[in-house]
């Protein structure tokens, strides 16, 4: 791996702009996880009480709706973790003259992965407690 080679430029105030609007992309999509851990975590509490509604002794404990929502607040806030972290050492590299290198972060592809786990998890779940 190459190290990336100082510039003898300084960067401009737009690649400051850039770096802040991508921080607060990635906060956004960390709040945006949170709150539908949150709607997910709820889901079972839900569905309890639309039984009760209808008079229905509950059949199944939905429990695990409470342990997708909790994954996907905990991925909201590792994600909003990262991306302060990423941003604080873009602006050290922006501040001490280096060319930041574009690449595809570790940070972006696993959470990709991890949201798509979860997803075909509470998709069989959901199907599973229909039948």
């Amino acid at each position: 791996m190459e190290k990336p080679v100082p510039s003898t430029e300084k960067p401009g105030l737009s690649d400051y702009l850039a770096a802040e609007r991508t921080f607060l992309a990635w906060i956004r999509t960390g709040l945006a996880l949170m709150g539908f851990g949150f709607v997910v975590a709820r889901f079972g509490l839900f569905l309890q009480q639309v039984q009760a509604f209808h008079a229905l002794a509950p059949q199944q404990g939905y429990g695990l709706s409470l342990w997708f929502g909790t994954s996907l607040i905990a991925a909201g806030v590792i994600l909003n973790v990262f991306a302060g972290f990423h941003h604080v050492n873009l602006i050290k590299k922006l501040d001490s003259g280096e060319t930041p290198r574009s690449q595809p972060t570790a940070q972006a592809l696993a959470l990709a992965i991890f949201l798509a786990v979860v997803g075909l998890a509470m998709a069989v779940y959901l199907v599973s407690i229909r039948a």
